[in-house]
Order: structure tokens, then sequence, then C-alpha cells
């Protein structure tokens, strides 16, 4: 038996059998193989020497077993390789210095960058730790860029508030888009920047960000992948996941309103005002009129886009406006139109109920007014 076998010199891993061939005293000869461990079918070469021994021949083998082609996944998302001065970019903070804060630029494929303490804060730095942290993310402004050596000078005290909450809002719809093409890349086996260069840095020429194209393509995938060179399969593998990861779902939006008469017909003229109000919402965006708590009540709609829900709320809000002061009553906007969480409708539907409870009678009070 020979020892294990080696690694050659293209790196395959080498895996050694040993192969004992009795020789048998009929002619012609017939030979018995014994293979150990088995010899696999996708072998790419053989080499051996025969060794004579009493009992027969032994035969020594290397076989090369090939290995799967690793699929690269690293890439930045931008097609620049580096970010240009005054740009606004994410970093991961990964040692903290005496000079200052070295850093990961998330967007660009980890390249490495510097925060120099001078450009931490405006203010004066009594403790490092409380500006920065390892392992924490932040948002800064790019002072310069060596191309060559690939040095970058970054600032954090340069960034505005406003700036910090658009790149915010950049880097999740960027890293969306990324995750989208990594799955891709490792699902057709293609290296991820290869498909980047072929249609998903284009899509952000065309659309200022891939992530808008890739909502887009939802509705209109034909259109927005038009002129692309993505192929089959990774055209499958796109609009499988954006229509499960981006589908746009609908927000809720509301309004708290009170609405009173104070008339003979007063109840009457509340109820038509608002049953008015409802009857001139649009099909796409019904909205429901429902009372708290006289005269409290809550106008809700649901809407794809926050701009048109609010806009279909202020046009019933006018109605009931208009109709409840043709009956000489009074209208109150309490709260305007606005987006609103399901903690809000929680809120809500437990006041609601609260308020039920206090208004409801209690069992037993009749019979104990009676008694008295």
């Amino acid at each position: 038996m020979q020892p294990a076998g080696t690694v050659d010199d293209t790196g395959a891993r080498l895996q050694q059998s040993s192969v004992r061939v009795s020789e048998s005293r009929l002619s012609p000869p017939q030979f018995s193989l014994s293979l150990s461990p088995p010899l696999l079918p996708s072998l790419i070469f053989f080499q051996g020497s025969f060794s004579p021994s009493a009992t027969g021949v032994v035969l020594s083998a290397r076989v090369a077993i090939p290995t799967a082609t690793m699929v690269n996944l690293d890439c930045r998302m931008y097609e620049p390789q580096f970010p240009e001065p005054d740009d606004v970019v994410m970093v991961v903070v990964k040692e903290i210095q005496e000079m200052g804060a070295y850093v990961h630029l998330l967007e660009y494929n980890n390249a490495q960058g510097m925060i120099m303490l001078s450009e931490l804060s405006r203010r004066r730095i009594r403790s490092v730790n409380k500006l920065i942290r390892v392992g924490r993310q932040e948002v800064v402004a790019v002072v310069r860029v060596d191309h060559d050596k690939g040095y970058i000078d970054l600032s954090k005290r340069r960034v505005a508030p406003e700036d910090a909450v658009k790149m915010e809002e950049k880097w999740n719809k960027a890293r969306s888009v990324h995750s989208i093409m990594r799955h891709i890349a490792e699902t057709v086996d293609t290296d991820v920047e290869d498909l980047y260069v072929r249609w998903g840095w284009p899509l952000y020429k065309k659309y200022g960000h891939a992530y808008d194209a890739f909502r887009a393509s939802v509705t209109d995938a034909a259109g927005v992948l038009a002129g692309l060179d993505i192929k089959d399969a990774e055209r499958e593998e796109l609009e499988k996941n954006v229509k499960l990861r981006l589908t746009v779902q609908p927000m809720k939006l509301r309004a708290d309103i009170e609405v009173t008469c104070s008339r003979f017909e007063g109840v009457d003229a509340v109820r038509a005002a608002l049953t008015a109000g409802e009857a001139s919402s649009e099909a796409d965006t019904p909205i429901k009129i429902k009372l708290v708590a006289p005269p409290l009540y809550v106008v809700t709609t649901s809407a794809l886009r926050k701009a048109d829900g609010i806009v279909a709320l202020s046009k019933v809000l006018g109605v009931v406006e208009k109709e409840i002061l043709a009956r000489h009553g009074k209208f109150k906007v309490v709260k305007e139109p606005r987006a609103v969480s399901d903690k809000d409708d929680k809120q809500l539907s437990s006041l609601m109920e609260q308020l039920e409870m206090e208004n409801r009678e209690v069992g037993g009070d009749d019979d104990a007014s009676d008694a008295e």
C-alpha cells in the first residue's frame, strides 16, 4: 500500500488509490480489480507504476479530483472604484489609534480609509470612545483620495445632519440591491462583478439608483430590462427576488377630526356630512371614517405612496367640512393627515375599547336604583 497522495502543480487535490491486479493462469489473462477508495467518474488524469510481486501486480495510482470553481461574491456597489472628494459614504470602524480611526468603506468593497482625530468633531475631544467605537457604522465625508495608493482620508465632522439622513436612505437601498445581486450571482454561478458590469451599473445610470429600477421591474420587467445584457437565468432570478423582497406594501394613513352640530337635526347633520365624505373617496384609495368618542372621529386609508394617501384624505376632509358647515355645524382638524404605524393602530384600538367599556351600562345598576 502506497502512502497518501500529494497536491500537483495545478492545485487539485490528489487522492491515492491502491489497485491490486491478480493475474490468472488462464489465457488470455483475466483480471480482478479492487479499488480503495472507489475511483470517481470525473477523473482528470491517471498516473501509476507497476510493481511485480509474488502474488501478482500492484498498481500505485494518483488520481486528481477536481474541485468546484468558487464564485467571487466580493465587489463594490458602484461603478467607480473609489469615491470622489466631498462624497458622503458609509463606513464601519475597524481600529482606533492615536492618530485616528481606521475604517472600511462598505460601499466600495471594504476599501480602507482613515478618519483623523481632528476630523471627528468640531468640538473639543475629551473622549474618543464617545464619538466613535469599533464595529459601529458611521456616515462620513470624503476629504482626499489617492487613486494610485488607495489612500482615502475621511471626516465625520463635515457631515451635515441632512446629509446623514440622505446617506442612510442611500445605503439601505444599495445594501438591498447588493444582497439581490450576490444571491443571483451565487445561484447562476457567475461572479457578482460580471453581473454589475453587464446590467447592474447600467441600471444605476438609467434610473439614478438600481433600487428604483428593481422596484419598477415589479410591474414592468420587460421595459426596465430592455436592451441590457442579461441572460434568461439571471432575468428569472432577478424577477423572482424583486417580487419577493421589494414588492411595495401599502402604508396606513390617518387624520383625526371633530365634527359637531348643536341644532335639532345635529345627529343627522353629522351623519350626512361623514357619509358624503366617505362617498367622495376614490376606488383605488377607499376611505373609512370611524367614531372614537363624540365629537372625535378618525379618517383612515391605505396607499402605496404617502403623498397619494395624504391627498385623498385631504379631499375627504374638505367634503366633510363643506357639508357640516352647510348644516350650521362645526368642523375641526385635530391631527393632520399622516402616516401611522401598527403601534398607532393598536393604541387607537385600545382607546376605542376603553371608551366603549366606560360607556357600557354596568349590570345591576337598574336593580339598585329600583331598590332605593
